[in-house]
């Protein structure tokens, strides 16, 4: 039996992200496929990065969003290290609220 880490990912999940109409149905979506646990933590990670991107320091972003300091320093490893996907999505948002 192969391990599950050898198995190719599958995309259907990504497509249908994608063909998600609104914020409503987007919301209902991840409450059907995620624990409250997890969204919180996806949440968590992108409001960290959004205080990074803005120049705050570690502990202003423990005080305003109560994550952990190894939550922090992996997301801003992410910044320095991951695909620019973080990047790319607070900077679309700016652009949308005209920042």
């Amino acid at each position: 039996m192969p391990k599950a880490g050898n198995k190719e990912p599958s995309i259907a999940l990504y497509e249908s992200i994608l063909e998600l109409k609104d914020l409503e149905e987007c919301r209902a979506f991840f409450d059907d496929l995620c624990t409250v646990g997890e969204l919180r933590a996806m949440e968590q990670r992108f409001d960290v990065a959004v205080l990074l991107d803005q120049g705050l320091v570690y502990t202003e972003i423990l005080e305003r969003t109560g994550a952990s300091s190894a939550t922090i320093s992996r997301v801003n490893r992410i910044f320095s290290f991951g695909t620019g996907a973080f990047r790319r999505m607070i900077q679309r948002r700016k652009d949308k609220q005209g920042q």
